[in-house]
């Protein structure tokens, strides 16, 4: 982590493991492959949410079936390329500070020394 910033407060600082395969899933599972980035679209953190999935439509009394969360939990699981491009520390974007770095320090050198030579 390059900044104090980056690092998550708690509850968010927790680890999520991603869920193992199952024959049953539920929407638990479904969840923790979110918070665990298996699904690519946010950053593996847990995040505390004030009902949990599903919950919705069990209390309207439509419960989603272990064979709709099996498919969820299919389609929505990322390939590693995608997981390794939304990575925020490290993965394809490892060399953007340290490019912005140089040609701002490379910059600030050419005008020092065009002022300094003419």
């Amino acid at each position: 982590m390059l900044f104090r910033s980056e690092t998550l407060p708690p509850p968010g600082n927790l680890h999520v493991a991603e869920p193992p395969a199952s024959d049953r899933p539920t929407t638990a599972m479904l969840k923790a492959d979110i918070d665990s980035g298996a699904t690519g679209d946010k950053v593996a953190a847990y995040d505390p949410g004030l009902s949990q999935l599903g919950t919705d439509d069990e209390a309207a009394g439509n419960p989603p079936s272990h064979e709709r969360i099996a498919l969820a939990r299919k389609t929505e699981t990322a390939s590693a390329r995608v997981r390794k491009a939304a990575s925020p520390h490290g993965g394809l974007n490892s060399w953007v500070i340290p490019g912005f770095c140089t040609t701002i320090g490379g910059i600030g050198a050419i005008l020092t020394l065009s002022i300094w030579l003419f």
